[in-house]
């Protein structure tokens, strides 16, 4: 791999400006980067070399080999002997299908909810969703509402069993945010999805398992349509410099 012949191969970060020793675990530096890629801060095709990966973070070689699998592991980036990682690129069909999971997951975590959360739990999701509600009316920014979003399905799915919580957390560590943000921002003057999380707060405040749950899947089938709709619009994407 270029320039790592100049690396430690110890985790220490030794020569890397701003080093911090022991500041950050593989798994810490494989979620830095991550999140860099789901919010296409990292473009798809860029290059993700030891070296410069070590030199930003401060860390040493493993660590950030272990951080490259991982992100290899969740198709994020791929891996080229001698040459290093590069994010990978996607294409519609695979948008498409990690919307199609992730309304089954949660549409089950919806319901799941109503069956088993406590009646404190049901009302802090409620007052999520009032508040949730309220930030998109002020014109907060996509990110936010797409993270207070997110955070009222964790709370669902924390009445989950752990095998399910697991693919729910497998199937966002997959997801590229980036097209749910430009959905939501071009919808802000919209409906949106809001009317769907209106039903979902209703059928959670009744108990209405069925209803939760069709609710939750619907609001994933509406931001999947806007997000394939974007991405064929914006035609194929391109692989990226192959430097």
């Amino acid at each position: 791999m270029d320039d790592n012949h100049n690396l430690p191969d110890n985790d220490s970060g030794a020569g890397a400006p701003g080093a911090r020793s022991g500041a950050m675990s593989a798994d810490d530096l494989a979620q830095a980067l991550r999140l860099q890629i789901q919010k296409s801060e990292l473009e798809p095709g860029e290059w993700l070399r030891e070296a410069r990966v070590c030199s930003e973070f401060g860390v040493g070689r493993s660590i950030a080999r272990r951080a490259l699998r991982t992100l290899a592991d969740d198709g994020l980036v791929e891996l080229e002997e001698h040459r290093g990682a590069r994010v990978s690129s996607t294409t519609v069909d695979e948008v498409f299908d990690l919307y199609e999971v992730r309304a089954a997951l949660y549409g089950l975590a919806a319901r799941f909810a109503c069956m088993r959360a406590s009646p404190a739990a049901i009302k802090r999701m409620s007052v999520k969703i009032d508040e949730m509600r309220s930030a998109a009316s002020s014109g907060v920014d996509a990110e936010k509402i797409i993270e207070m979003s997110e955070s009222i399905f964790s709370d669902m799915a924390e009445t989950a069993s752990p095998d399910a919580q697991r693919m729910i957390a497998a199937i966002r560590r997959k997801t590229r945010w980036h097209f749910s943000y430009v959905a939501l921002a071009i919808n802000a003057n919209g409906p949106g999805p809001y009317g769907y999380w209106d039903r979902i707060q209703a059928a959670l405040a009744s108990r209405d398992a069925d209803k939760a749950s069709q609710a939750a899947r619907e609001l994933l089938y509406f931001m999947q349509s806007e997000v394939s709709q974007i991405m064929l619009a914006q035609g194929p994407r391109a692989a990226g410099n192959r430097r």
